[in-house]
């Protein structure tokens, strides 16, 4: 059951990774930023940031490994965001 259990919680962490490919993907590429909003952007890594630690503390690695993923991809989202506004 354990093994069930970290599957589809590895799964849901791969997935809501992954589907913040194509937008750091569009922004990279064009870098247009315009229509994204900063504080939402800013709350929402500072939140990833904050479960990685979480995950950190609890030692639970589909938790860590996603949250790291997930910041590698909105880090350079936000870095663009503050320099072009």
């Amino acid at each position: 059951m354990s093994l069930l259990v970290d599957g589809v919680g590895t799964a849901g962490a791969a997935l809501t990774t992954l589907c913040w490919l194509p937008q750091a993907a569009k922004i990279i590429r064009e870098r247009d930023t315009r229509a994204l909003s900063l504080p939402a952007y800013l709350a929402f890594t500072i939140g990833i940031a904050l479960w990685l630690v979480y995950g950190l503390a609890i030692v639970d690695w589909p938790l860590i490994a996603s949250n790291v993923a997930t910041l590698a991809l909105l880090v350079p989202i936000l870095v663009l965001k503050l320099r072009h506004g």
